[in-house]
């Protein structure tokens, strides 16, 4: 078995973070490092033009090795977020750049792309659900639980929970063992999430806090699916999910256009 940190990597780290570390996988800790690097750029942390840090200062912060430092780099390099100028160092990039599959997630902002990115993740997601049920472990499934609670907390106090509810269906993605789910999932970032753009439980004509209880009960079902390794159970609670939503809005987006007729 490989091991992923190094002599010079473990100074400053605990022993029970070293072995947290050692027992994980390079594949997995890369992913994690994309989430960290993902989310400082959304949040400006890291602002278009700025330099990343150092692989040597990433691997000090992070306490990962080069290997998982380097990986996290070149698929943040094919989601077009960053570009790598030879001995100058890597840039964040002011926007997606090259051929190939992209989405803008800065274009989903109607009701009608709203519903074409959920008819994208109901082709991505059920898959998804159904294979992370068979091949989470453990951390994966807690990191869930995780984001579960943070949501339940948020609609607790009215507020909306918009990041923990994309942890969530993030979380799922990289449990599945297809780092192309999670690269997809990370690249449109929040805006999978329909309310991030849209009002959704008005669109719904919806009580905001019945609208937040009902999601609540379509993502423990999905969860406790992922938790008893119900494949099939898993991508059922993650279609009804999904097509609820599609439907909600489906409705709202008809109704929209004969009253604009």
């Amino acid at each position: 078995m490989m091991t992923l940190v190094f002599q010079g990597e473990i100074h400053g780290m605990t022993e029970q973070q070293v072995q947290a570390r050692t027992r994980r996988k390079p594949r997995s800790l890369a992913q994690e490092l994309v989430t960290v690097l993902t989310e400082r750029i959304r949040s400006g942390q890291l602002k278009r033009g700025d330099k990343l840090p150092t692989e040597s200062q990433i691997m000090a912060e992070e306490g990962v090795s080069r290997t998982v430092v380097r990986e996290a780099i070149s698929r943040l390099q094919a989601a077009g977020q960053v570009e790598t100028r030879h001995g100058i160092g890597t840039f964040v990039l002011d926007a997606p750049a090259g051929s190939g599959f992209r989405i803008d997630p800065a274009t989903v902002v109607t009701l009608r792309e709203v519903l074409a990115v959920l008819e994208l993740r109901i082709a991505l997601e059920i898959e998804s659900a159904g294979l992370a049920a068979q091949r989470r472990d453990d951390q994966q499934l807690a990191g869930m639980r995780a984001a579960l609670d943070e949501i339940n907390e948020s609609a607790a106090h009215a507020s909306d929970a918009v990041s923990a509810d994309f942890q969530f269906h993030l979380r799922i993605a990289q449990a599945s063992g297809n780092h192309y789910f999670a690269d997809i999932i990370n690249h449109l970032g929040t805006s999978i999430i329909p309310r991030t753009r849209l009002n959704s439980a008005r669109i719904a004509h919806d009580d905001q806090a019945h609208y937040m209880s009902r999601l609540r009960h379509e993502h423990e079902a999905i969860y406790e699916a992922i938790a008893r390794r119900d494949s099939e159970g898993a991508k059922m609670a993650m279609r009804m999910h999904l097509s609820n939503s599609r439907e909600r809005l489906r409705q709202a987006h008809e109704a929209a256009e004969a009253q604009g007729a």
